[in-house]
């Protein structure tokens, strides 16, 4: 095995390694990618808020039928 060839071969691998991690940090500080720690509000379909709708009307009409 020839290793000049292998060390060249990672240093190549190493420099395109760190420019793809320049890139994304350019990404990050330019504000074009945004990282964030919340999963952003979700959105229910007329058909589920029907469905909780209905359930949460039976869980409160049960809750006053027992007197709570």
């Amino acid at each position: 095995m020839d290793l000049d060839k292998v060390i060249r071969e990672l240093h190549q691998e190493l420099k395109r390694i760190e420019s793809v991690i320049e890139s994304l940090e350019g990404l990050i500080n330019t504000g074009t990618f945004t990282v964030s720690g919340h999963r952003g509000r979700k959105f229910m379909a007329d058909a589920e808020r029907q469905m909780v709708s209905k359930r949460m009307k039976k869980y409160w009409a049960d809750r006053r039928k027992s007197g709570s």
